[in-house]
């Protein structure tokens, strides 16, 4: 019998292209409004205050601040966006931007 499969077809050859997951944005990095921040297959970081998830589990900032990584209560990393002591004032008086506090 033969040790070596023809000229036919074979079982290899086929590759699927990379995803690019993984941590776009360290801590301490500025990020502005929509900017992606971890892209993830289910949520291995989870999110935190202002930072969004996409329906592929992409985390992603609802506002421009500052990056910021810590440790979750069971041992998970969670991200958030620091954002301004303004825009922290802004907020608590009820508005939704600067420009509107300005008016």
């Amino acid at each position: 019998m033969a040790h070596k499969k023809g000229a036919g077809s074979t079982k290899n050859g086929r590759d699927s292209n990379a995803k690019r997951l993984g941590v776009k944005m360290n801590h301490g990095q500025f990020s502005k409004s929509g900017q992606i921040i971890v892209r993830q297959r289910g949520l291995s970081v989870i999110p935190g205050k202002n930072v969004g998830v996409g329906k592929d589990y992409t985390l992603f900032s609802l506002k421009e601040g500052i990056v910021e990584f810590k440790n979750d209560t069971n041992n998970r990393k969670q991200v958030s966006i620091k954002t301004s002591n303004w825009d922290n004032l802004v907020e608590t008086l009820g508005y939704e931007t600067w420009t509107e506090f300005v008016r």
